[in-house]
This record gives C-alpha cells, structure tokens and sequence, in this order.
C-alpha cells in the first residue's frame, strides 16, 4: 500500500508516504463507527487497518473540514492535504470495494465522495437531473404534418 501511494502521490520518499497514510487513516478512523468503520479495515493491509481501527472516536466533519482540521494537525497546507487525503483515499476506495465504500460514503457527512475519488451529487443536482429525465420523457413527438407545422411556433 505504501509503494502506491508513494508512487500514485509523486512523495519522493517511502517515509513522506507514510506520513501521508498515517495521517488520513487516523483521521478517518475517528470520522467512522460501527460496522462501516469494521468493514473498512477488515479490507485493508494490517497496519493501515490498525491505524483505522485505533483512532480515537472524533467530531463529525465534512470533507472540507476534515482536509482543513487534518492539516491543522500535521502542519500542512490545505492543498497538500487534499492531496494527501485524496491520494490515500481514493486507493482506499479501490482496495474495499464499491460496496463497502457506498456504506462508508452513507455514514460521513457530505464531501468525502471527491476525496476517494467519486463524484458526488449534490441533492439540488439530483433533482435537476431527475426534472431533466422526466421532461425530455414526456415531450412529445409530432405525428402529423399539422403537428410539425405547428412544432415549429
């Protein structure tokens, strides 16, 4: 896992890696309980689901400010934090499975999906999308040469 994210991060060292795989596992281990957070490191290599499973129980936070309290904590920059949580998640994401991840994305506050590499629908564009469907579904289609003349108006 930690050559992934070395590589996958652009970190120059293996060292600089596991900074970065530390950090997030431990403050997304504080963000998850239960059963989710169980799955979660039942799925991972054994130390990164130790790191999961020890974290301290934390306030919930939405993505944004879990990068911000993240790099608040280890001395980072916002953007290299995102960098960060992003790199480690999104390899996360793939070493769980859709299934798995869909559970844990249910369980924590909004922006977390971009982090792990998914997009993430807001309510508003869900309802957008679904108007959008609904209205190209019920237009109709015109039959006759009286319905394209008037299609047209």
């Amino acid at each position: 896992m930690l050559e992934t994210v070395r590589y996958e991060g652009a970190y120059p060292t293996r060292e600089r890696a596991e900074e970065s795989v530390t950090g997030v596992l431990t403050a997304l281990g504080g963000q998850l309980v239960g059963s989710e957070r169980s799955s979660l490191a039942a799925r991972l290599p054994a130390e990164a689901a130790r790191l999961l499973s020890d974290a301290a129980p934390a306030e919930p936070l939405n993505g944004q400010e879990f990068v911000k309290e993240l790099a608040a904590r280890t001395g980072g920059t916002t953007a290299t934090t995102r960098w960060d949580s992003s790199t480690v998640l999104t390899l996360v994401g793939r070493l769980v499975g859709s299934d798995v991840l869909s559970r844990v994305l249910t369980q924590l506050p909004p922006g977390y999906a971009l982090l792990f590499g998914r997009a993430e629908l807001t309510q508003v564009a869900r309802e957008k999308r679904a108007a959008t469907t609904l209205s190209a579904a019920s237009r109709t289609v015109p039959r006759t040469p009286k319905d394209l003349a008037t299609a047209g108006r």
